[in-house]
């Protein structure tokens, strides 16, 4: 079976290919279905809509994103079900995709940008629940990757309700 050409807009899709032989070659079962899995969505993803296409670097990033935020909720919801290897199972896959996410931000940086942002609107007369679109619209740019929106979306909401 021959590997598909490396992603135009970028490598990250052929790195996360490449790191399937590897593992593939290693005997990893571990990061071999964590990475057969990701791969599966970026494919799934690539022929939704209307017209097959190539995932961008920061689509497949999505991509990742999503998979790995799906492994942190099944984790949580395997140990509450009293399910401890099957919420380690879980876990360890989304620390296998969290080494292709971007780091992301301290809760510390978060907090200092989303208090930034929030007092600027309070400048322009817009405070509590009311300023939640404006601040997000304004914070989401300027954390780009390195925060979730949920985690964002917090930050702002219990700012602007403190």
């Amino acid at each position: 079976m021959s590997t598909p050409p490396p992603s135009p807009a970028g490598g990250l899709k052929a790195r996360l290919q490449e790191d399937l032989t590897t593992a593939l070659r290693a005997r990893d079962e571990l990061v071999l279905s964590t990475l057969r899995m990701v791969l599966t969505a970026v494919r799934t993803a690539e022929v939704a809509g209307t017209t097959a296409r190539e995932l961008s670097d920061d689509e497949v990033l999505g991509v990742l994103r999503a998979e790995a935020k799906k492994r942190r909720e099944s984790a949580t919801a395997f140990a509450d079900a009293g399910r401890p290897e099957r919420a380690e199972r879980e876990a360890a896959e989304e620390g296998v995709l969290a080494t292709y996410l971007p780091a992301q931000m301290d809760d510390d940086a978060l907090r200092a940008l989303v208090a930034e942002e929030v007092a600027r609107a309070a400048g322009a007369g817009r405070t509590g629940m009311g300023a939640m679109g404006q601040v997000m619209g304004a914070v989401r740019p300027r954390v780009g990757q390195q925060a979730e929106g949920g985690r964002v979306a917090a930050e702002v909401r219990r700012q602007l309700q403190g």
